[in-house]
């Protein structure tokens, strides 16, 4: 990667159009997850210590122990749910919010769950500076989903399920999708669930990931 100019707005057009470059050159084809992706400033994602590598194709660690995906799986996992526009999309882990405000670019309505309250609260005020109001937040335990407010259209989780997510399979429409790494391990299988309109559903392997754990409860912060 060229090197950054010093606060250069020349410097970040250039890696961001590498970085989306990189996304088509992989897979990432859908034009609406692409001017997502584009449209969306990932260094306002990113701690101060990682700035000048927010537009490299890397995960890359925010507070809480917790990770910024990977460019390259944050648009592999918003194609692989084909968004529509009307769709009401279910995510599970907000993080630092890029992936949330990914999914409100694409569809109507976005909820995020989240369990560490910090990082919920500094999401919410990102979303407030990009003037997002299609998003809608809740602190609570991500394995329980949004039950209130299903059945979702889509359904998307940023956290290693250890096996099939049935609570979060239940909240979805018959004909909906749902994405998550799935697994125990230190590399998880990315699968897709698709709906078969009748209570069903199919899921294929799509690739394998490395993502952290989806935990039982609510996080204990000091």
């Amino acid at each position: 990667m060229g090197k950054q100019d010093d606060n250069g707005e020349e410097g970040r057009d250039v890696q961001l159009a590498r970085l989306v470059l990189s996304l088509r050159a992989q897979g990432v084809s859908d034009p609406a997850v692409l001017a997502a992706l584009e449209s969306t400033p990932r260094e306002l994602f990113t701690p101060d210590l990682f700035k000048e590598r927010a537009f490299e194709d890397s995960a890359l660690p925010i507070a809480c122990g917790q990770t910024i995906s990977q460019p390259f799986i944050v648009g592999l996992m918003s194609q692989a749910l084909q968004v529509e526009p009307r769709s009401r999309v279910l995510e599970i882990g907000t993080g630092s919010g890029y992936q949330t405000t990914i999914l409100s670019k694409i569809s109507r309505l976005v909820y995020t769950v989240e369990r560490y309250r910090t990082l919920l609260g500094e999401a919410e005020a990102r979303f407030k500076q990009l003037g997002l109001t299609n998003i809608i937040t809740r602190f609570g335990d991500g394995g329980l989903g949004w039950p209130e407010q299903a059945p979702f259209d889509r359904i998307l989780v940023t956290a290693a399920a250890p096996d099939e997510p049935k609570a979060l399979l239940s909240q979805l429409k018959p004909s909906g999708i749902l994405v998550a790494p799935v697994g125990k391990g230190p590399v998880q299988r990315l699968i897709r669930y698709l709906g078969d309109g009748a209570g069903g559903f199919r899921a294929e392997h799509m690739t394998d990931v490395r993502f952290v754990p989806l935990l039982d409860g609510v996080a204990k912060e000091p």
